[in-house]
């Protein structure tokens, strides 16, 4: 046990009543705690049902990503996306072809942005991107990517409707927006003018 104060022992010193094996059993045991600690902090920033960030996780990393951001004076660009008719697809086919909706939804925004962009799910029907090092973005050309793609996966899993969504856009301004909250906000607003 870790004492406040007090030094750490190490090697075969650390405990003399354990023989080598008992030593190698208590890491072994150690590791799987480590390990399920691990687990717990990924589960709880993640999205269980499109494996994305969920606003908790989002908005830890988004928020380091705009502070990188401000200290290498470089833009980011905040995207928010809302499905079309969600609520829709979900009374008409069911919550099961909503969640697959939005699973491929999620899909499509892992496909198009970079690995270095932020991208999340806020919940219901509502997704995020951080795009860092990126100031105003084509947005008629990132909708035509995005619908490009949905396109290719509405006409290969033939459903009953269609996939499609709605964009905002909001460019990170250090003096205007102090954390990421603010520039979600102001991004939610953008999507709805």
């Amino acid at each position: 046990m870790l004492i406040p104060g007090k030094p750490v022992k190490h090697g075969a010193s650390a405990d003399p009543s354990l023989s080598p094996q008992q030593a190698r059993e208590v890491l072994r045991d150690r590791a799987r705690q480590a390990e399920q600690e691990v687990i717990g902090v990924t589960m709880a920033s993640m999205d269980e049902l499109t494996l994305l960030s969920n606003r908790h996780g989002f908005t830890s990393l988004a928020q380091l990503g705009l502070e990188t951001c401000q200290r290498l004076e470089i833009p980011a660009t905040l995207l928010f996306f809302d499905l079309d008719d969600f609520k829709h697809i979900n009374y008409l086919y069911g919550r099961a072809e909503g969640d697959d909706a939005l699973k491929t939804f999620a899909d499509v925004l892992r496909i198009a942005f970079r690995e270095s962009d932020v991208i999340g799910r806020l919940g219901d029907d509502e997704f995020v991107a951080l795009l860092t090092g990126s100031s105003a973005v084509e947005l008629t050309a990132i909708k035509a990517r995005l619908e490009e793609i949905l396109d290719e996966r509405n006409a290969t899993t033939r459903r009953g409707y269609d996939i499609r969504f709605s964009i905002g856009q909001v460019e990170y301004d250090a003096r205007l927006h102090h954390s990421i909250d603010e520039l979600l906000i102001e991004a939610e607003r953008a999507l709805h003018r």
